[in-house]
């Protein structure tokens, strides 16, 4: 078992009642959708990290301050290392969201909170669900 735990932030951009997911393409989730999120780096905090992804992975320019946490969770799962992710709402940015990582994603698409496509990344699916009122805080593949 790896002696730490990554730290992800992950950001669900919203347009009304649809969020924007990004379908995965050459690693162990390929063909499953996901919000825009990455790792966080040494020496950044995790606004900063959500920030850097969604510009990284979408194109899309946010503002810090228009982030707001809606859920974190901590999991694990076979063949990952153990992590805790942060997700983060916002209706305000700027740029048209594009997908500037093909080699990453297949494709982007815009969904109904209510009608999320399958298959879809089991955690991504808790933290969006917290979107809806859900808990703030989940535990995911722990025994």
């Amino acid at each position: 078992m790896p002696d730490r735990h990554l730290v992800d932030a992950h950001v669900a951009l919203l347009r009304g009642s649809r969020v924007l997911l990004s379908k995965r393409r050459g690693d162990a989730f390929d063909g499953c959708w996901h919000l825009p999120s990455g790792k966080v780096d040494a020496g950044e905090d995790v606004l900063s990290a959500a920030v850097r992804e969604a510009d990284e992975e979408v194109g899309v320019r946010i503002d810090p301050a228009d982030l707001v946490h809606v859920h974190s969770v901590h999991i694990t799962g076979p063949g990952q290392e153990p992590r805790f992710g942060f997700f983060f709402r916002t209706s305000r940015w700027s740029g048209e969201p594009v997908n500037r990582e093909p080699e990453k994603c297949h494709e982007l698409g815009w969904f109904e909170l209510d009608a999320l496509p399958e298959p879809m990344i089991g955690y991504a699916a808790v933290g969006l669900r917290a979107l809806g009122g859900g808990p703030a805080f989940s535990v995911h593949g722990w025994e």
